[in-house]
């Protein structure tokens, strides 16, 4: 063989080295990625996850829709929420100890899966932090479902956001 030659088979094994490796990162970086959705995004159907895909959704806490139910033994406690953007809502369930932040109008983001229920399982609840911030995603969503319009001014407080009329849901079972 060659010298020629064998540079040649050289460089295409580095090239097929250096192919299989990126190929590799890629795909464990979309293993890893975490996609932000709203409501909107979710329901208008094209945007719909696969159950198993994990992804954040984000939005504001409906009023009146938090429900929790008491922990069994050794358990930790599960509550039921909804997420609105003012156009759409998501139903939540989150099984655990709720950031100290978190009410009934104001901003949340959720991470987990959406069921083949409808149904938005949160493996982890972040609240914003204070008064004024309010997580980009969630400000994002806002502008393109209509309820902010940031040339209007500051976006009017959290509570006011809520328009929609909602329905408790039943408990079957429950006294509460």
């Amino acid at each position: 063989m060659t010298r020629k030659k064998r540079r040649m088979w050289v460089l295409l094994l580095c090239a097929i080295g250096l192919g299989s490796a990126t190929a590799l990162t890629l795909t464990a970086f979309q293993d890893n990625l975490v996609f932000f959705r709203s409501p909107s995004d979710i329901l208008a159907g094209a945007e719909r996850p696969a159950p198993e895909r994990a992804f954040r959704l984000g939005g504001l806490v409906e009023a009146g829709s938090v429900q929790r139910e008491p922990p069994a033994a050794g358990e930790r406690p599960v509550v039921y929420f909804r997420v609105t953007d003012g156009a759409h809502t998501v139903p939540v369930v989150f099984q655990g100890v709720l950031p100290d932040l978190f009410r009934e109008g104001q901003g949340v983001v959720t991470l987990g899966r959406l069921g083949p229920d409808g149904i938005f399982r949160a493996s982890e609840v972040l609240a914003r932090h204070d008064e004024t911030y309010m997580p980009p995603e969630v400000a994002d969503a806002l502008k393109r479902s209509g309820h902010w319009q940031p040339e209007q001014g500051a976006p009017p407080p959290a509570a006011t956001w809520n328009t929609l009329n909602p329905a408790r849901p039943r408990q079957e079972g429950a006294g509460s």
